[in-house]
């Protein structure tokens, strides 16, 4: 099995170390696959596991990651070993992972959302306290079928000149991301499901999608259904959010408008993101690596702790999400220790240090 050792992250000194914090050892009952990543992705990862450790959660990770040494081009980027972990401890964290261009590898992110079945990505997108953006009080969710639609990897050139990309739809996906929105729906106690698409255009892809989201709501009816085009919706989330509860939508939109709902409330940097499927699940963050500060100790790790978070409600370690989704919050709403991208001076280790600081 390919490890990530500490000697790999040699240049990032253990937090609980330089803080001179007391160890804290709680029983080891579940295991974690992390993937840490790119660029910040260690110090990101670190983070997370510091502030984890502090607040005394339950669990041990399985450390893997990839080297473009042992892939050719063309293959995947992440090792039979990775997938192999994920699928036994049903669970992973993933920090930002750089694709090379131009060179023929797939994709991290492809790879596992095919070879796992990955096909609901959850996108939250919440106000924090304390963090300045055009609208207040936000709270909406994306929920994108994640194994389709124009990111099926089919495409060629027709001739020179003229690219054929496939858009692929099936009744088989659409069930499964209809019938996980409407149970996510139920589940957080949100009461509308709109469902996002280009069914006047796209008659037949964007057609049956609805049609599949239309029969499954049906079997839901605490829950209200809407249909939207997305241009529609995106109009509405930028003149006012309020109005909009959960989103279901095929692949490209659901990156699309995921995004956009991520720029309502401070950035990418500020939300989490779950990539879900019927026996495993991977959280991440879904922005870059940011090579451009990596080992400058100035990254942001709220998004991967909040994805972590969401790992740790469907681990059922709902106490620990709480304690430490709530320290987070006390940070961002003193706006004392945090980072460049939110307006603050405070480093990676200040920004963890006053989480820690935060917990009960």
């Amino acid at each position: 099995m390919l490890r990530l050792t500490r000697n790999l992250y040699k240049q990032f000194t253990p937090l609980t170390q330089s803080y001179g914090f007391a160890s804290t050892q709680k029983p080891k009952t579940q295991k974690v696959t992390l993937l840490a990543g790119d660029g910040i992705g260690p110090e990101i990862s670190q983070a997370v596991m510091d502030i984890f450790a502090q607040a005394g959660v339950p669990i041990e990770y399985e450390f893997h990651n990839f080297s473009l040494e042992n892939v050719q081009p063309g293959g995947d980027l992440i090792s039979a070993e990775a997938l192999d972990s994920i699928r036994r401890n049903k669970v992973a964290l993933k920090g930002p992972f750089t694709t090379p261009i131009g060179k023929g590898y797939r994709s991290v992110n492809v790879t596992l959302r095919k070879k796992l079945n990955l096909f609901a990505n959850v996108r939250p997108a919440k106000s924090l306290p304390g963090i300045k953006s055009l609208y207040t009080n936000v709270d909406v969710v994306t929920l994108r079928e994640n194994t389709e639609g124009e990111y099926s990897g089919l495409e060629h050139m027709v001739v020179p000149g003229v690219a054929e990309n496939l858009k692929i739809i099936s009744r088989q996906a659409c069930e499964n991301i209809a019938a996980y929105a409407f149970e996510f729906a139920v589940a957080n106690n949100r009461k509308k499901v709109t469902v996002c698409h280009k069914a006047g255009v796209q008659k037949l892809g964007d057609g049956l999608f609805v049609n599949v989201c239309k029969q499954i709501s049906q079997k839901f009816p605490q829950i209200e259904y809407a249909e939207e085009q997305v241009d529609t919706m995106c109009m509405r989330l930028a003149r006012n959010p309020h109005e909009v509860d959960v989103m279901v939508m095929p692949n490209l939109y659901g990156d699309i408008v995921s995004d956009l709902c991520a720029g309502l409330v401070g950035g990418l940097g500020l939300t989490p993101s779950g990539n879900i499927g019927k026996d495993v699940a991977v959280y991440e963050a879904v922005h870059g690596s940011a090579p451009d500060i990596a080992g400058k100790n100035l990254a942001n790790p709220t998004a991967l702790l909040l994805s972590g978070l969401m790992m740790l409600n469907r681990m059922g370690l709902t106490s620990y999400e709480d304690n430490i989704k709530q320290a987070l919050f006390k940070v961002f709403e003193e706006g004392k220790y945090v980072t460049g991208d939110v307006g603050g001076k405070a480093t990676t280790s200040e920004f963890v240090k006053a989480v820690v600081d935060k917990l009960q």
